[in-house]
């Protein structure tokens, strides 16, 4: 169902009464709306914070252009709008049928009859478009809508005039990775053979259930639909040549849809009729869904006053948390940057539950305390990341928790969760970093962003963040020895007002390491903008998207780096911090990199490192001092924690475990006798608990007793100390939360 409409939406746009949410982005929101006379439609609005863009409202507009040309019979009509309103909005109809990948993960992939006809329907709808000049750059399985009555096409917030490129800079790639054209996916122009090569794409999804060019990260898709041949071995032989052509790689040899639409299929018999039944019937009970929506309204977080205005009725006081984005009916809000899915803070996301405080004491009741015991402190609702080179994590600084989200870094209290900014300027995960008082980020130089793609190279700049308004504050970088727009530059770590970085120097890309660039760690003087010194790292093969460094911090007068190589292994490495010398490079035997992107454990004297057997490594020379296998030699261990002279990690089916820091001397251990444990994080060490996570709950274990405290349910599967605020952050799927620390 549509999810209830928070306490501070409006009550109407224009003559439409806002009746449920449909969705929310990082451009705005889609709201379930009807008319007095009791037409329902779709109100797709922009947020407040980018409406004062003059470049924002200009792509709304000419989404609402783009709308009215393709019509009523191939997209969402347009009923009424205000692009110049304050809060600028579009009324559509409300389109009666799923998405297209809903279609097909309900009903399963589609029958070549079915694929056929939506594909000559869908010509014919680009074509209208493409006669008036116009290209949809965005075409998706989530963009179409399937109806009784033929597709609809929607979201046209990144569709633009052919040959108007006052909206796109130079050398971006703007769409999404997996149904883009090779020229798109290079920045280049994007012309109708372009929207053909991602119909072929959908039409591929629709009979096989599977994008051509696979799934995975950003940059391995727009490599692949640059260079790969695409999969459609699944498709139907007949139907696999023709969609074979449209997604030739030279837009030349692209058919048109008027030539594509006469060899899919012949325009015989009603669109209904060649759809498979179960469809037929979602469609159905979506038709009658809508007419029993009630209105609701979610009431204001506990603390926080009614928003002005009329509000209507509502029984959720105790309502734990809001649905997340649905896509049934209306217009779907759409991305206009990379990425198949942008990460985005959503509209009105307070989560602050109702019931956060439950009474205690001998009068409170058995299903309070439950309650009480599952509850988070706060939760911020929040979606999946734009590009995804790294796994993204919050991070603790100050009395802040940051967190780069759809178009950039946004900050919020960590004791309370209560907003402070958003920056929107499209911040990287991995060009972001903290040493625990300061937060620094990489950004584009001023004139970059439009000229990036040309031979000139731009200085690395690196601005630390006013953690009050998320402005640049002093002090800032400018390094002219690499080039700053690179996208593969990385912020490792920062100690003493020494910034470690990985830069490259050559010519800018998109995505995949090129052949012309080559590579440094380097230590950057905040103060000074200089760099004290860099150290060449081995050339990555062209294509690759593999980020040098997996966690990086200092300790014992070293830079300990956990790097990847070319081949896929895993090394630590320690080098000198005046000089950048290696002291020593010692090979991580067996580990999968990926289980190492996580905060290094280190005291005065050892690296410790789990995914696989837990060993400890003496920092001076790299030797090995112990290892988990002389005392369990089975045993897999996921990263650990060291704190107090004692390391602690999950042993893989069985929990908790502690060893001597010294001599990697076994003090006690968990034996669950299961599946369910946490070896992606390492365990959080309070002062009187530690805490890991199993199933779907998080434990809190005193350390004394071994005995489980406290479980909190949570849907996270990152979790990291923000020790100045007593919180544990937990950052899963659609949710930022914190939880007490003890």
């Amino acid at each position: 169902m549509p999810s209830p409409l928070t306490h501070d939406d409006p009550a109407a746009f224009g003559a439409y009464r806002l009746i449920a949410r449909l969705g929310s982005g990082g451009m705005g929101t889609v709201y379930l709306a009807r008319s007095a006379g009791g037409r329902t439609v779709a109100v797709k609005t922009m947020h407040a914070r980018i409406a004062s863009d003059h470049a924002f409202r200009t792509r709304f507009r000419l989404e609402v252009d783009a709308a009215r040309v393709i019509g009523g019979q191939f997209g969402a009509a347009v009923v009424d709008a205000d692009p110049l309103a304050e809060t600028p909005w579009l009324a559509t109809e409300y389109v009666l049928g799923p998405p297209l990948d809903e279609a097909v993960e309900m009903a399963g992939h589609l029958p070549e009859a079915s694929v056929r006809v939506l594909g000559a329907a869908l010509c014919t709808a680009l074509g209208q478009l493409h006669r008036s000049d116009v290209v949809h750059r965005d075409l998706k399985p989530s963009n179409i809508m399937v109806t009784a009555y033929g597709p609809k096409v929607i979201d046209f917030g990144i569709a633009r005039a052919i040959g108007d490129d006052r909206l796109t800079s130079t050398g971006a790639a703007v769409g999404t990775p997996a149904f883009m054209s090779p020229e798109q996916a290079t920045g280049q122009e994007h012309t109708p053979a372009g929207d053909v090569f991602a119909l072929a794409g959908v039409l591929a999804f629709a009979a096989t259930g599977q994008a051509p060019f696979g799934h995975g990260r950003p940059a391995d898709l727009l490599y692949r639909v640059r260079y790969g041949d695409p999969d459609l071995t699944n498709v139907p032989p007949a139907l696999a040549e023709i969609l074979g052509r449209c997604l030739a790689k030279d837009p030349a040899q692209r058919p048109t849809t008027g030539r594509l639409a006469a060899e899919l299929h012949d325009g015989r018999g009603e669109f209904a009729d060649h759809l498979p039944a179960p469809l037929l019937a979602e469609i159905g009970r979506r038709s009658a869904e809508v007419w029993q929506i009630a209105p609701l309204r979610l009431r204001p977080p506990i603390g926080e006053p009614p928003a002005a205005g009329p509000t209507e009725p509502s029984d959720l006081t105790g309502l734990t948390s809001r649905r997340g984005l649905l896509k049934i009916g209306g217009v779907a809000l759409g991305a206009v940057a990379a990425g198949a899915g942008t990460w985005a803070w959503k509209a009105g996301d307070d989560e602050s539950r109702a019931h956060s405080k439950q009474p205690s004491g001998p009068d409170a009741k058995d299903g309070d305390q439950a309650r009480k015991k599952l509850d988070s402190l706060w939760q911020r609702q929040v979606e999946g990341p734009m590009l995804e080179l790294i796994p993204v994590a919050p991070i603790a600084v100050g009395t802040t928790v940051a967190l780069v989200a759809g178009r950039g870094l946004s900050a919020f209290e960590a004791k309370s969760g209560a907003k402070k900014w958003v920056s929107e300027r499209s911040e990287d995960h991995w060009q972001v970093v903290s040493d625990g008082e300061r937060l620094h980020r990489i950004v584009e130089a001023k004139g970059a962003r439009t000229n990036r793609g040309r031979d000139k190279g731009w200085p690395l700049v690196i601005e630390t963040v006013d953690l009050s308004s998320g402005a640049a504050t002093e002090p800032t970088v400018q390094n002219a020895e690499f080039n700053g727009v690179i996208y593969e530059n990385q912020l490792i770590c920062v100690a003493d007002d020494v910034m470690y970085v990985v830069a490259g120097r050559g010519p800018f890309s998109i995505g995949p390491f090129v052949s012309a660039q080559s590579w440094f760690i380097s230590a950057v003087s905040l103060a000074s903008g200089k760099s004290l010194w860099s150290t060449p790292l081995p050339d990555r093969p062209k294509g690759s998207d593999r980020l040098y460094v997996l966690a990086a911090r200092v300790a014992a007068g070293r830079l300990i780096t956990l790097q990847e190589t070319n081949s896929g292994a895993a090394r630590a490495v320690a080098r000198d911090l005046r000089t950048g010398r290696v002291i020593w490079d010692r090979a991580l035997d067996g580990v999968n990199p990926d289980r190492l992107r996580v905060p290094l454990a280190a005291d005065d004297k050892n690296l410790y490192v789990g995914a696989g057997r837990l060993k400890a490594l003496r920092l001076s020379d790299g030797h090995e001092v112990w290892d988990s296998k002389a005392q369990n030699p089975g045993g897999w261990y996921g990263p650990p924690t060291v704190k107090d002279g004692v390391v602690h990690a999950v042993e893989r089916a069985h929990g908790l475990a502690a060893f001597g820091a010294a001599g990697g001397k076994p003090q006690w251990a968990e034996n669950w006798d299961g599946t369910s444990t946490d070896t992606v994080n390492p365990p959080i060490v309070g002062h009187d608990l530690i805490y890991t996570k199993r199933g779907s709950d998080l434990r809190a274990v005193d350390l004394s007793s071994r005995e489980t405290k406290h479980t909190y349910r949570t849907t996270g599967d990152r979790f990291i100390l923000h020790e100045r605020s007593k919180v544990i952050l937990s950052l899963g799927e659609h949710f930022l939360a914190a939880f007490p620390l003890q």
